[in-house]
């Protein structure tokens, strides 16, 4: 199928180096790739023709960090959760006391799928532990999707607000990795060619020191790329200090995790990090000397005050960016925002990051830590994954500067059209391919039913209105 995105207002194409604004731009797509982008001409044209005009096109959005499968349940719970006695993280006592069921996860991953579209990603990284739905859900979207099915060997728990303990079963790690292994071949299987995979021991914490290296080991073996959490936690790096008298990226860079095709999550808590206060200051020079990629995700720690310091400082000493949401809203425009203004906070200048930064980060940058240098960018001969933006919307105009509009301004109000290998996927507000008629229903009850029973969980045997409590309370 042909399909000519026609006399494009505003286009932001890639010139080999880096993004560069276009005017009046007819792009045609070919076989699943644009074919040619060329100053608009009005001639007949035998295909599907997409009138552009008064419409921003981009490159595909590149989300590199995501749990579209439990993280919507989180939504009335989390935002407003912490444990002060970890530092104001809520992650240890959460992941102890809710769990969404099978039922509640499919309706969650297809919420956040479309939410995902909604905002303008083309490809995603899903980080989840598996069920029988997971790999279908993934087909049904037509988004390109990574899968990393996790598993590790330990599991987090707690006896008091200032204790995490770990409960080690080296047997069901390995089993866990054997289920992985199986998962990621039926997924890069798929006839589409739109699902890939990625190896993804759940935490550095949590994964015995053989089953990481193992896990790494296959990635290169397979070329598939290597992901998993680090540094996300003042807990997590004063325990691998206990355990190794390392930080998590020193241990990691020692235990050989770190390299090129490597995604590291979050890398928040590094060791020149206030919060830390560890002697060292080697942890971002590691991740710069060893190319590693960083999946920033702004807003889990923000919630709790905390921020990367900072987000130009990392780029500065080389090291690769990208950009994730992690938890719900899964809006990656909106994390790209809130990127610029923590990372400019942190450093007290403006200049800390900006616009063209993290839109890099988001598209190009994402693309290539996933070793995909056709994806997040718009150029003859890369996928036909695109954008398209109204520039009439409200709260795009005055559109002097279309992608500042977007990303300070109208987020995903202004997305009218996605387009992942020339498919429509997402359209008039809504998915093309993904049903989610039922889902908000059942994601619903499947909530209330982890709030219920979170008290069998929960170490104080709290239910899930103790644990995390309305923002308001009852009118007597």
């Amino acid at each position: 199928m042909r399909t000519l995105i026609r006399n494009a207002a505003w286009s932001v194409l890639w010139d080999g180096q880096a993004h560069a604004y276009a005017r009046g731009r007819d792009i045609l797509l070919e076989g699943g790739q644009i074919t040619s982008i060329t100053p608009h001409a009005a001639a007949p044209f035998d295909g599907e023709v997409i009138d552009a005009a008064g419409m921003l096109v981009l490159p595909g959005l590149v989300n590199i960090h995501s749990h579209p499968t439990t993280e919507p349940g989180m939504r009335g719970v989390r935002e407003d959760h912490g444990v002060r006695e970890q530092q104001m993280c809520g992650l240890f006592e959460r992941s102890q006391a809710y769990g969404l069921d099978e039922a509640g996860r499919e309706a969650a991953m297809r919420l956040a799928y479309a939410e995902l579209m909604a905002a303008g990603v083309t490809s995603l990284v899903d980080l989840s532990a598996p069920f029988p739905a997971w790999l279908r859900v993934m087909r049904d979207s037509g988004l390109r999707v990574w899968a990393g099915p996790g598993f590790a060997s330990a599991r987090w728990g707690m006896s008091a607000p200032q204790t995490v303990t770990w409960s080690w079963d080296a047997q069901a790690g390995q089993r866990g990795f054997a289920a992985a292994q199986a998962l990621m071949d039926e997924a890069e299987a798929e006839a589409s060619g739109k699902l890939s995979a990625i190896v993804f021991p759940a935490q550095i914490d949590t994964v015995e020191e053989e089953l990481l290296r193992e896990a790494a080991a296959l990635a290169r073996a397979t070329g598939r790329p290597f992901t998993t959490h680090i540094a996300q936690a003042v807990v997590e790096v004063r325990e691998i200090i206990r355990r190794h008298n390392r930080t998590p990226i020193q241990w990691a860079a020692e235990i050989g995790l770190l390299s090129p095709t490597t995604v590291l999550g979050h890398c928040i808590f590094l060791d020149e990090h206030p919060s830390i206060g560890w002697h060292s200051r080697s942890d971002l020079g590691l991740l710069a000397e060893h190319g590693v990629a960083v999946a920033h995700c702004p807003t889990p720690f923000a919630r709790y005050g905390e921020h990367l310091k900072d987000f130009g400082s990392y780029r500065a000493r080389g090291v690769r960016m990208g950009m994730g949401t992690d938890c719900a809203p899964h809006n990656l425009i909106e994390e790209m925002r809130l990127a610029i203004i923590l990372a400019r906070n942190a450093r007290r200048d403006l200049a800390a990051a900006d616009t063209a930064m993290v839109f890099h980060a988001a598209t190009a940058g994402g693309a290539d830590a996933l070793g995909r240098p056709d994806l997040g960018r718009l150029a003859p001969g890369m996928a036909a994954d695109l954008v398209l933006v109204d520039c009439a919307h409200p709260m795009m105009m005055p559109a002097r500067d279309p992608l500042r509009s977007l990303v300070h301004h109208a987020a995903d109000r202004a997305v009218k059209r996605v387009i992942v290998g020339g498919e429509t996927v997402f359209a008039h507000g809504r998915p093309t391919r993904l049903d989610v008629g039922e889902a908000a229903g059942i994601l619903m009850e499947s909530q209330a039913r982890a709030l219920r029973n979170a008290k069998d969980r929960d170490y104080l045997g709290r239910d899930g209105e103790s644990i995390t409590p309305l923002s308001l309370g009852w009118m007597p």
